[in-house]
């Protein structure tokens, strides 16, 4: 096994090395790299914190909330916002993917810039007759690291939009380390 990851980055290295260079030598110098590679990866994620991809998870309860009506309610709201017709801030471009017994699949488009979002609602009944809403959102753009909590706000204006209340119809459990850049959402602008 050591020898075919040597061999690997040995062809790798040639590939990239100019032919003047040592074989040895180039391989020393990707493994190198590799490394100082790694460990910018660690540094950046510790003084991010938060998620490396830009996405959020936010965990919702609602009581006396069956999670069949908070459903119904959710799809009639992405209906709603279908389109840019009447667009208000981010308020538009929502699309239905699938619609299934426990979870609501669709996708934002940002409608300055046309990035897309991947929307994920997943339901769980509670035995006290309410429901538990896991959201998730996250950008389909590879490289996006930073948002300005627009993945929240993806995720949290349906929630709004579909009538429902904080404190009143539900509570919310979400913060910086699962949602990026929870801290700095304008769900008015985003």
């Amino acid at each position: 096994m050591r020898n075919r990851r040597l061999t690997v980055l040995k062809s790798f290295c040639s590939d990239i090395c100019p032919r003047c260079c040592r074989l040895d030598n180039c391989v020393m110098v990707c493994s190198g790299v590799l490394v100082i590679f790694a460990v910018g990866f660690v540094v950046f994620t510790v003084a991010v914190g938060g998620p490396i991809h830009a996405s959020c998870k936010i965990d919702w309860t609602f009581k006396g909330q069956n999670c069949s009506s908070v459903q119904t309610a959710l799809v009639n709201q992405i209906h709603k916002w279908n389109g840019s017709k009447h667009c208000e801030g981010e308020k538009c471009l929502y699309k239905l993917v699938s619609n299934t017994t426990n979870k609501i699949m669709a996708t934002h488009e940002t409608p300055k810039k046309h990035y897309i979002d991947d929307l994920s609602f997943t339901f769980k009944p509670t035995a006290a007759k309410g429901c538990e809403l896991e959201g998730y959102s996250t950008s389909e753009t590879w490289y996006a690291i930073f948002d300005q909590g627009t993945n929240y706000c993806n995720l949290k204006n349906l929630i709004t939009g579909a009538g429902f209340k904080l404190k009143k119809d539900y509570t919310e459990v979400v913060n910086d380390d699962v949602c990026t850049q929870y801290s700095k959402h304008n769900c008015t602008v985003y």
